[in-house]
């Protein structure tokens, strides 16, 4: 996660003062949150870029085009631009308002000079934990000038100069992890201090100074405080509630779950309160048998080979229903994605012909340029007076420049696929005037555009991807309300006992899960493996709102632990968290798809939980049975216990 960036900042090679400029070493200075810790990162512009294979949007901007440099020949060189992508723009009055434009970067000479000068540049790089700092030296000289002093062993790094400003906002960012006070006795030195390491850890994006509670963050902005800071909570996190006179009085276990009325997650992020008398229904709700859970197989991926032969001679696809079924077992290679990802998104219909899918693919970019000129074309005078548009701007800018910053699509600096991001988001904005852009929709739009390779297709994926998902981010957060309370209720019905344990950790209304429904397990898996989930999850099987079950199969593997380990609340919090990237997606969909068949072979189901899941109508979510599929049908549970009644809260209303 980039928290701060900066080019044009010089090392000056020359100890002796010189007006050379070949003297002078012109990079980018970085502030990176990796894996918690907080990273000062310098390199020099030279060592920024990947020359091998350097992606970039063409002046089309609906295709991306690969630099190839080779040997013996300038980079400079236009012909070295090779088009990737087959579209076009189909209008050319559209090139005006393009916004993605080519880099431009300096020619070098092939041979041992360029590997030399190289070198050079390489060396003047450096990288270090601000746990490991131990003064800042602020020099003036007609610009400031930035000396890092580190602990051990006690070195100072090369010297910083900003000739073009920036190192008070570099500064202030640091003041975010770290506590800087000026030396007593010298007033150009800055001491660096970190009593809490652990503390401020927790709370790095969560806290902008030693006065900025928690609670206070998340009233404001709870997308931004859930999608980065929670995933950095620890067991500090009660501390961080208590006044000064409950820090010094020993506490009762019992008292912890009374601290959660402090920490009131139903007051914290507005519109998700979950008010037990909100709804006058009670459902009962049987503990029942629901028999052994079946065993299901997955498969490989859909090639290329097997898509095609799902055409026929004019386009249309056929047996659609045994074609999604294949997609969920074993999801696509990724050669078809591009392809395949508009049919499941719902961009071309099922039974268009090639003919009819190049016709709409005109209208749609036509429409798509006609919406961006919109706000291309807004002047700095008229965005001075559209608070809506510039504080959306500032957003999509903000967010673009922290958005997978690690693949190779969108890391580095002035990166094609970064302005091609912010592009797509803008518009959308002027296709959605209510919604307009909330934190977290970059996190969906990014693997679309990932895989799509172009800002038409890639917007209209995310058009159909946002109506999908887009009660996740209004305002009211009823979409999120309703999914806690959904898989709440799935939860208890699968495992009474863990629910019970949860409740008792004032967990059970699984706040802890609120980004994985929010962007879709996106934060949680690799990139790859988000790719996969989402398409099994388009493809509508096996049961309607499956991804509820995919949160239930990863809370039926981590069970265990929560409850030996004896959790609470913020223990909870903090290994529900520490999950991400280390889930195993196969894992993961074969549970998720045992745990489907097994609730729909109960008898007599909840109401609500078919309501859930769908399965009153059964036409719509076909079973996936056969030996071709690798499943096996699903056992009918021979007995059902009745004895104990669990009188649920939740009203079927609250489904509806």
């Amino acid at each position: 996660l980039v928290l701060f960036e900066h080019e044009g900042v010089f090392i000056h090679s020359n100890t002796e003062a010189s007006e050379d400029q070949d003297l002078l070493v012109s990079g980018f200075l970085r502030i990176i949150d990796k894996d918690g810790e907080i990273i000062v990162e310098y390199k020099p512009l030279e060592d920024t870029v990947d020359p091998s294979n350097m992606l970039c949007a063409g002046k089309d901007s609906s295709s991306v085009m690969e630099w190839a440099y080779c040997p013996g020949e300038e980079r400079s060189s236009p012909q070295q631009a090779v088009v990737l992508e087959q579209q076009q723009s189909y209008e050319t009055e559209w090139d005006m308002i393009n916004a993605v434009s080519f880099p431009k970067r300096k020619p070098c000479s092939n041979g041992e000079g360029a590997l030399n000068h190289t070198h050079e540049k390489s060396k003047w790089s450096f990288t270090f934990s601000v746990w490991d700092l131990r003064s800042i030296t602020v020099k003036e000289e007609g610009w400031s000038r930035l000396v890092f002093g580190m602990k051990e062993p006690p070195t100072l790094l090369p010297s910083l100069h900003f000739h073009l400003g920036g190192s008070e906002g570099f500064i202030d960012c640091l003041r975010r992890y770290i506590i800087i006070t000026e030396a007593p006795d010298d007033e150009t030195c800055l001491l660096v201090s970190t009593p809490n390491r652990a503390l401020s850890q927790s709370f790095e994006n969560l806290l902008d100074d030693n006065n900025y509670g928690l609670v206070t963050k998340l009233k404001k902005d709870p997308y931004v405080t859930t999608l980065g800071g929670f995933s950095k909570v620890t067991n500090y996190i009660f501390d961080a509630f208590r006044g000064p006179e409950l820090e010094q009085q020993q506490r009762k276990p019992h008292e912890e779950v009374a601290d959660l009325d402090i920490l009131g997650l139903g007051e914290v992020i507005p519109g998700l309160e979950i008010n037990q008398q909100e709804e006058p229904g009670f459902e009962v709700i049987t503990r029942m048998d629901l028999g052994a859970r079946p065993e299901v197989t997955r498969r490989e991926p859909l090639s290329a080979e097997d898509w095609a032969k799902h055409q026929d001679q004019e386009g249309r696809v056929e047996n659609v229903p045994q074609l999604k079924k294949i997609i969920f077992k074993g999801g696509l290679c990724h050669a078809v994605r591009k392809e395949a990802w508009k049919f499941l998104l719902g961009y071309y219909t099922w039974d268009s012909t090639y003919d009819e899918r190049k016709g709409q693919q005109r209208r749609k970019t036509d429409e798509y340029f006609r919406m961006k000129l919109q706000w291309k074309s807004v002047s700095e005078e008229q965005e001075r007076r559209n608070s809506r548009l510039r504080d959306c701007r500032s957003l999509i800018e903000k967010d673009v420049n922290r958005t997978d910053r690690t693949n190779r699509f969108y890391e580095g600096i002035d990166n094609p696929g970064l302005v091609l991001l912010h592009d797509v988001l803008m518009t959308y904005c002027m296709y959605d005037f209510d919604l307009g852009y909330v934190q977290g929709m970059s996190d969906l739009l990014s693997p679309i555009l990932y895989v799509m390779d172009n800002e038409v297709d890639a917007f209209w994926c995310f058009v159909s991807f946002m109506d999908q998902m887009h009660q996740n981010f209004e305002e009211p957060m009823q979409g999120m309300k309703t999914q806690l309370i959904q898989l709440s209720t799935l939860l208890r019905l699968l495992d009474l006992a863990f629910w019970n344990y949860l409740e008792s950790q004032d967990s059970g209304y699984l706040y802890f899960c609120f980004r994985w429904l929010l962007i879709r397990f996106k934060r949680e898996l690799s990139y790859p493996d988000v790719l996969r989930l989402w398409e099994v999850m388009w493809t509508g099987l096996p049961c309607q709102n499956f991804h509820l079950l995919v949160c239930c199969a990863i809370l039926d593997s981590e069970k265990r632990k929560i409850m030996e380990e004896n959790y609470g609340f913020n223990e909870i919090l903090k290994h529900i968290n520490e999950l991400s990237m280390k889930l195993d997606i196969e894992e993961i969909l074969h549970k998720s798809e045992a745990i489907c068949m097994q609730i729909r072979s109960c008898k007599d189901l909840p109401y609500s939980v078919s309501e859930i899941l769908g399965f009153n109508t059964e036409s719509k979510f076909p079973r996936l049975e056969g030996r071709e599929f690798g499943t096996l049908d699903s056992p009918r549970p021979t007995q059902r216990q009745e004895p104990l009644i669990v009188y649920s809260n939740i009203s079927t209303n609250a489904f509806i």
